[in-house]
């Protein structure tokens, strides 16, 4: 099915990781899969939906995932059961029409922890070495460096073989005590869980010898599937079926009896690992999408979690992470932390994290060429401050000097200072599903704002713009209509348009003045 672009008309939507391409216009040429077939630039990952919405106020949408490619100002979809509505007229009433029929939201937000202090992750400073000596160091190291503490992910690692969900018995002596002083010091602990199992693990001769249910993803001829992943081949949990989600809910019921663990980081499931699998060969009994909305919807009920990889999942009270960054400012790393962040409000997924502060993707830090870029560490924590979670895991005392260290702490703070305001959106989220994270295209629409990348609104009275290139400490900001009272407490009538000084330790935000 092929649909025209309007006259002057920007498109965002389907595909979170590939948003520093959006919005799309008459002049871009792209190609996005949310089926997980590998034929497109993108394959899926991160979070996605079928739905697409314009500044014109149109929306379309799909009831099942798509291939489109978009070219010369046309769309075309490797579907036809398409809506498309123009009852709006600008990009926030066509988010709100689409929302209203499509993925209304639940009137349920995540923990008020994840919005108030930073999270820790263990993983860029751990990696696969999870241990207890070194996770009590990481935690008594950010309280002794006076940041406050919060939710502790300990990430890959802690486990035996995948798919054994206990505390590796040689690198943690008592995993309990660790965790009751860990909640002593004040965080809240969560586990990395994922659904694949290793060929040669107790549960999955457990799983084989259960007579009476079928369990794991399985191949058209019956026998389970072995999926290729990032750390080898396993077999993998098939969560639309109730026996393997009893099964797991016995197992991560074990770690919050035994160990008081409070949640769980839920990794991989996304859509182009089933379709990929074994040539595409697996059992038709449920579709890629709805093994991984069975997943995301397994892993929510607990209150604690994080998921990255989520399809048609708007609306729902869910905790999601921007996909993995690079140690680099440009593409795969900073620069798409705000247009990231946009997208994802505009999908339907509020309660967002920017990856790790300094990147999550870990494969830089082992290259000995690598060097690590203490500016974009500062410029990375600062981007992150105005979102509702900020989430560190290379600790800054370790790489950065005391007066850059000092630097993050301070909007660590500010975070805080403003978390009570980021709390109340995604209050208002939950009710009326309006994003946190905005464009200015979404709040002042027809101001010509519609490309902006580099600044954002935080609700609807508070505009950010940080600094995203290296080496600059000047940029230019363009103030809507109203007035606005800067970090610095200097007013500015708008429309305007501001050129500030932005040294390294200057995030600059305005107040809109009611």
């Amino acid at each position: 099915m092929k649909i025209q672009f309007l006259e002057d008309e920007c498109w965002w939507g389907a595909v979170v990781s590939e948003a520093l391409d959006m919005p799309i216009t008459k002049d871009s040429f792209v190609q996005y899969d949310i089926t997980g077939m590998e034929t497109y630039k993108s394959k899926g990952e991160n979070q996605t939906a079928p739905l697409f919405l314009s500044n014109k106020g149109r929306y379309i949408w799909s009831d099942t995932p798509f291939m489109v490619t978009i070219k010369d100002g046309v769309f075309d979809f490797s579907v036809d059961n398409l809506e498309i509505n123009s009852d709006g007229k600008t990009l926030k009433e066509a988010y709100l029409n689409a929302m209203s029929k499509h993925f209304p939201f639940e009137n349920k937000v995540p923990p008020k922890d994840f919005f108030v202090t930073p999270q820790y992750n263990t993983w860029i400073e751990l990696m696969y070495e999870q241990n207890q000596e070194d996770i009590l160091r990481y935690a008594n190291d950010i309280i002794n460096h006076g940041f406050e503490p919060g939710i502790l992910i300990i990430d890959e690692g802690w486990h035996e073989a995948y798919g054994n969900w206990k505390f590796h018995t040689g690198k943690f002596n008592n995993p309990a005590a660790m965790v009751d002083e860990l909640h002593r010091l004040g965080f809240k602990v969560m586990l990395w869980v994922i659904p694949f199992i290793s060929p040669d693990g107790e549960n999955f001769r457990k799983l084989q010898s259960d007579t009476e249910n079928e369990h794991l993803v399985r191949l058209e001829n019956g026998q389970p599937a072995l999926f290729r992943w990032w750390n080898g081949y396993s077999f993998a949990l098939d969560m639309t079926k109730k026996c393997d989600r009893d099964f797991l809910a016995e197992q991560l019921d074990i770690l919050i009896k035994q160990y008081k663990i409070d949640g769980f980081k839920f990794d991989s499931g996304n859509i182009d690992g089933y379709v990929s699998c074994c040539n595409g060969e697996i059992s038709k009994d449920a579709t890629a999408a709805e093994r991984n909305i069975a997943w995301n919807d397994f892993g929510r009920k607990y209150a604690y979690h994080e998921f990255k990889d989520t399809y048609n999942c708007g609306g729902k009270c869910i905790v999601e992470r921007l996909r993995n960054k690079l140690h680099t400012w440009d593409s795969d790393g900073l620069a798409e932390l705000i247009p990231g962040g946009i997208v994802q409000g505009l999908l339907g997924y509020p309660y967002t994290c920017p990856d790790m502060i300094g990147g999550g993707y870990f494969t830089p830090f082992f290259d000995r060429n690598f060097k690590f870029d203490s500016e974009l560490y500062i410029r990375m924590a600062q981007c992150s401050t105005f979102f509702p979670m900020m989430q560190f895991s290379k600790l800054p005392w370790c790489t950065l000097n005391e007066y850059e260290k000092d630097v993050v702490y301070r909007f660590s703070k500010l975070h805080i200072q403003y978390s009570d305001y980021i709390y109340e959106l995604a209050n208002n989220a939950a009710k009326t599903g309006e994003p946190i994270i905005r464009c200015m295209e979404y709040e002042f629409p027809a101001c010509g704002y519609e490309k902006i990348k580099d600044q954002f609104m935080v609700g609807d009275n508070l505009l950010v713009a940080p600094m995203l290139e290296s080496g600059v400490y000047e940029r230019t900001v363009q103030i809507p209509s109203g007035t606005w009272t800067d970090d610095k407490g200097i007013k500015y009538i708008g429309p305007c348009t501001a050129k500030i000084q932005v040294p390294l330790n200057r995030l600059p935000f305005f107040t809109k003045n009611n």
